[in-house]
């Protein structure tokens, strides 16, 4: 009897613990308010201009999800391939086709989402740059000569130029690292470089309007396209996807996947991303879209590990 009569008076301290301990739970479910997706916005553009993006594009994603979302734009792209490994990041946008498949081989996350750009481009290239008045050519120029470029896992504004200059074995000078495509174009054109890499698209094919990377700085320099010119051109490379962590629910995957098609289609959504990554829209992808680029970087010998120094 005594036993019962304890049992009574404490099941109402049981009841609400079990009450806490399941509230607890579930407010640490993944999409919840103490822990939201964390979505990366890949630093290849000014991060106050990312930060702008960002703050309507998580309140549309939250609103048509019914998830909470939170967004960070780190130092690198490196920075968010390793969050991809921590668990720090669920989604990422923005992030180089070559920098994908790090975060894949090393971790498995998945591209669901591939980026449009103008001109229906679902491909880039990498270019060189150099001034109009450098004397400056062609690549068989940049011998000696100082180059910058994107990022050490940048694949158009590293990479596959880097490898051009291998195979035809020219050395540069002094080769930095301007961690943006606009700082690249802006190193070539204050002549800080001889020459720069970074990404190409083929101008506006009614307008001629440019669509590379010198377009960035258009509204510093106006006469940008008149004093740096394209001077080569790498393969062509499959565009940025949109990422995905390896082990987040399929179904709250495919959630944040239609909202982004969605977003796109708004007026703002078309706005803020055009202005932070050039996107037009975006189309479904898979993995397996991403393997000519591997076999481009198998046969040229490319190693990834070695060349963002990990």
């Amino acid at each position: 009897m005594k036993l019962i009569k304890y049992f009574f008076y404490l099941s109402p301290i049981f009841i609400f613990i079990l009450i806490n301990v399941s509230r607890h739970l579930k407010s640490a479910e993944l999409g919840s308010k103490s822990n939201p997706i964390k979505f990366y916005l890949t630093p290849s553009e000014d991060a106050n201009k990312l930060t702008t993006t960002a703050k309507p594009l998580m309140e549309f994603l939250q609103k048509e999800t019914g998830y909470y979302f939170t967004s960070a734009v780190p130092s690198s792209y490196v920075a968010i391939i390793e969050a991809f490994g921590t668990g720090r990041a669920d989604v990422a946008i923005g992030l180089s086709a070559f920098a994908y498949l790090m975060a894949n081989e090393k971790y498995g996350a998945t591209a669901l989402l591939r980026v449009v750009r103008d001109n229906g481009e679902t491909t880039y290239r990498g270019q060189f740059l150099a001034r109009v008045d450098s004397g400056i050519d062609s690549i068989s120029d940049l011998q000696g000569k100082s180059i910058a470029y994107v990022d050490p896992s940048s694949t158009s504004g590293y990479l596959l130029p880097k490898a051009i200059l291998k195979r035809k074995h020219i050395k540069p000078s002094e080769e930095v690292f301007a961690m943006r495509h606009d700082n690249v174009v802006t190193m070539v054109y204050q002549r800080q470089v001889d020459a720069g890499a970074c990404f190409y698209s083929p101008p506006d094919p009614k307008t001629g309007k440019i669509l590379d990377a010198r377009m960035k700085v258009l509204q510093q320099f106006p006469d940008v396209a008149e004093k740096v010119k394209t001077i080569g051109l790498t393969e062509e490379i499959p565009n940025d996807p949109v990422i995905f962590r390896k082990d987040m629910p399929e179904k709250m995957k495919q959630k944040i996947v239609n909202a982004l098609l969605d977003f796109v289609k708004t007026p703002q959504g078309q706005q803020d991303l055009y202005d932070a990554y050039g996107v037009v829209s975006f189309v479904p992808t898979k993995d397996s879209d991403y393997d000519v680029l591997r076999k481009m970087l198998k046969e040229q010998n490319i190693d990834y590990e070695k060349l963002i120094g990990k």
